[in-house]
């Protein structure tokens, strides 16, 4: 792969991330879209 073509798939993500935040960005008040992951931590001693 080239240098020419590495900097066009990167552009290309950089674009789709500026998509994605723009999105999340805009609907960030709507609670449908928001997502909570749980953690379960457990202490174990050995």
């Amino acid at each position: 792969m080239t240098t020419t073509e590495k900097i066009a798939n990167a552009k290309k993500r950089i674009d789709e991330l500026e998509r994605l935040i723009k999105y999340w960005n805009d609907s960030g008040h709507d609670e449908a879209k928001i997502v909570n992951f749980t953690r379960k931590i457990e202490n174990k001693v050995a």
